[in-house]
C-alpha cells in the first residue's frame, strides 16, 4: 500500500506528525470531520490539538495502530492511554466498519478487578496526565470503584500493606506469620492503604473520597487519612500554591463529613496552618464552621491564636467571634445548656486574656461578652473582673464608652462581694455602682420575704430575726436612693447593704438547719404514734 504524507497533526505543540491522511481517517470520526470542513482541492492539511489527552507519547500509539491495521498489544500498563486517546479521537466501530480501538480498549477494561495493587495505582496515577478525557471518559470511575471495594474488603480481612508486596494482587485474605502479630493491629487493618494514595493529585483525592461517602466507608477513617494525605503532601509540595490546593481540598471533603468523627484536635491544627496560607474565603469559613459546631471541645490555648498580619491587636478576637457565631449557629436555644455553659466558662478565660490588650476596642471587648446568651453564665463574677482590667488599661474612655463596656455585665449574676467592690471602685462609672446598689437592693428584699414566709414554720420564737425593722430600712433606703447623687453616698450605702445581706444569709442558713431539725423531729414522732398498740376506744 503507498503510504502517502499529506496530513501534519500538531500535538499539543510538542511534536508535529506527518501521516497518511485516508489511513487515519479511516479509524478517526474526529479527524474525519475536521477534514470535511477543510475547502476542497487542498493538497496538505493540518490539524491542530491543543489538549490532546497524553501528548505526542500518546498520538503515537494511534498512528501504531491505524498503520497496524488496527492491531496493538494492551495492557495494563498503556490501557489507559489508548482509552482515553481513542475516546478522544472517536475511534469507535461506526467509523472503521469492524471492532475499532475504543471497542478494544473497553473490553480490556473489563479485567481490572483481576490487577494487582501495583497496576491499578498506576494506571490512576497515569491518570493524571489524562485530563479531562480520562474523567470525562468514565475510566476514572472504574478504577476508584475497584479500589474502593478492595480498601472496604480490606478492614474485614488481613489487607496487603503496601504496594512493594502486592504484586500478586490486590490485597490478601492471609498473610504470612511474621507479618501475622502486625497485622493484629485493627488500626493497621485499617489504614494500610493511606501512603500509598498519598501520592495522588487533589482533584483525585476529591474523586475517591466523595465515592468513599457515597458507598458508607467510615468517616472517622477516611478524616484520618485526609489527615495524613494533607501532612504528606505538605512535605513535598514546592510551592505555597501547591499547600493551598491540598488544603483547600481536604477542607472540602471533611465538611462533607459527619463532624463527629473529626478530630477536633486536628482541625485546630489545620486552622493554624492556615494562618499562614492564602486559601479561599470560601474554605476557610468552612473549616471555622466545623470547629466551631465543636467549640465545646476547645481549650483556652486552642483560641489565643496570633492576630493576622497588619493588625494592631494581640490575639484574633474576630476569630473566636466567627467560632462563636458558629457553635450557636442553630440558635443558643438548641444548644445543650452544658455545652453552653462549657463554653461560656472558656469564653470568659478568653475575655481575661484579651482584656490587658490595649488595641482591643469597647466595641470588640463588649461583642465577646454578648457573644452568648445571659442563660450561659450562672455568675458574672469572671466577666466583672476581666471588664474591671480592661478598664485599667484602657483609663482614656469617655464615661459614655465605660457605661457601654459595663452593659455587658449582669447585675443580678454579681455575687455581693463583687457589687460591693464594684461600688468602691473608682474605675466604675458612677451609673454602674448605681445598678449595683439596685441589683443589691433587690436581692436583699427578695432574702426578707423568703426568712418572712419560712418564720411561721419555727417553734422556736428566739430564733427568728427582727425583720420588719430591717425591712422599713430597705425601703427606706430605697425611698432616699437616687442615682443623681455623688458616687460616695452610693458607697456608704452599699457597705450597708452588704453587711445586712451577708447577715441575712447566716439568720436564713440557721433558720433552714432548724427546720430541717424540727420536720425530721415531728417525722419521727409521728412514726412511733403509729407502732404503738391502740387502747380502748
Amino acid at each position: 500500500m503507498d503510504v502517502s504524507c499529506d496530513l501534519q497533526v500538531d500535538v499539543n505543540g510538542e511534536q508535529v506528525f506527518m501521516v497518511d491522511k485516508e489511513v487515519i481517517c479511516s479509524y478517526s470520526g474526529r479527524i474525519n470531520k475536521l477534514i470535511g470542513k477543510s475547502k476542497r482541492g487542498t493538497r496538505y492539511l493540518k490539524v491542530i490539538f491543543h489538549d490532546f489527552p497524553g501528548g505526542a507519547e500518546s498520538f503515537e500509539l494511534i498512528t501504531r495502530f491505524c498503520y497496524s491495521k488496527g492491531k496493538i498489544e494492551i495492557s495494563s500498563i498503556n490501557v489507559s492511554t489508548l482509552y482515553c486517546a481513542a475516546s478522544y479521537m472517536e475511534m469507535k466501530k461506526s467509523v472503521s466498519g469492524n471492532q475499532n480501538l475504543f471497542e478494544l480498549t473497553e473490553k480490556s477494561l473489563e479485567d481490572v478487578r483481576y490487577w494487582t495493587w501495583s497496576e491499578l495505582l498506576d494506571a490512576l496515577r497515569l491518570c493524571q496526565n489524562l485530563m479531562p478525557v480520562a474523567s470525562s471518559s468514565g475510566v476514572i470511575d472504574k478504577y476508584l470503584d475497584s479500589l474502593i471495594g478492595r480498601v472496604a474488603s480490606s478492614c474485614e480481612t488481613s489487607p496487603c500493606p503496601s504496594t512493594s508486596s502486592a504484586d500478586s494482587s490486590g490485597f490478601r485474605l492471609s498473610c504470612d506469620t511474621k507479618s501475622t502479630e502486625s497485622l493484629r493491629n485493627s488500626a493497621f487493618r485499617a489504614t494500610w492503604w493511606f501512603e500509598d494514595l498519598a501520592s495522588f493529585e487533589p482533584f483525585l483525592i476529591e474523586t475517591l473520597v466523595k465515592q468513599m461517602v457515597s458507598k458508607n466507608i467510615d468517616h472517622g477513617l477516611l478524616s484520618k487519612f485526609l489527615f495524613c494525605y494533607q501532612k504528606s503532601r505538605f512535605s513535598v509540595a514546592k510551592t505555597m500554591d501547591e499547600k493551598c490546593k491540598t488544603m483547600e481540598t481536604v477542607i472540602e471533603m471533611l465538611h462533607l463529613l459527619d463532624s463527629s468523627c473529626i478530630s477536633f484536635k486536628t482541625l485546630f491544627g489545620m486552622l493554624r496552618i492556615t494562618l499562614n496560607l492564602k486559601i479561599s474565603k470560601f474554605s476557610r469559613n468552612k473549616l471555622e464552621s466545623m470547629i466551631g459546631s465543636q467549640l465545646d471541645q476547645a481549650t483556652l490555648d486552642n483560641l489565643l491564636l496570633p492576630s493576622p498580619v497588619g493588625s494592631s491587636y494581640l490575639y484574633d478576637v474576630n476569630l473566636v467571634l466567627r467560632l462563636l457565631k458558629s457553635f450557636i449557629s442553630k440558635g443558643a436555644c438548641c444548644v445543650p445548656l452544658t455545652r453552653l455553659r462549657k463554653v461560656a466558662s472558656l469564653i470568659d478565660l478568653y475575655i481575661a486574656e484579651v482584656a490587658p490588650d490595649p488595641c482591643v476596642k469597647p466595641s470588640k471587648f463588649l461583642a465577646l461578652i454578648r457573644s452568648l446568651p445571659e442563660s450561659a453564665r450562672d455568675s458574672y463574677d469572671a466577666i466583672y473582673h476581666a471588664t474591671l482590667m480592661y478598664l485599667e488599661v484602657h483609663s482614656g474612655l469617655s464615661e459614655e464608652e465605660k457605661m457601654k463596656v459595663c452593659s455587658g455585665l449582669s447585675y443580678e449574676k454579681l455575687s455581693s462581694e463583687a457589687c460591693s467592690h464594684l461600688a468602691r471602685n473608682k474605675k466604675f462609672p458612677s451609673k454602674s455602682a448605681g445598678q449595683a446598689l439596685i441589683s443589691q437592693q433587690v436581692k436583699l428584699k427578695s432574702l426578707l420575704q423568703e426568712t418572712n414566709q419560712a418564720s411561721p414554720y419555727l417553734d422556736s420564737p428566739c430564733s427568728l430575726l427582727e425583720t420588719g425593722h430591717e425591712d422599713q430600712q430597705i425601703v427606706l433606703y430605697a425611698g432616699k436612693l437616687d442615682l443623681s447623687t455623688e458616687n460616695e453616698k452610693l458607697k456608704e450605702h452599699l457597705q450597708g447593704m452588704q453587711w445586712r445581706v451577708l447577715e441575712l444569709e447566716k439568720a436564713c442558713r440557721k433558720m433552714q438547719n432548724q427546720m430541717a431539725k424540727m420536720l425530721k423531729s415531728r417525722i419521727s414522732s409521728h412514726n412511733n404514734a403509729r407502732s404503738l398498740p391502740r387502747l380502748c376506744s
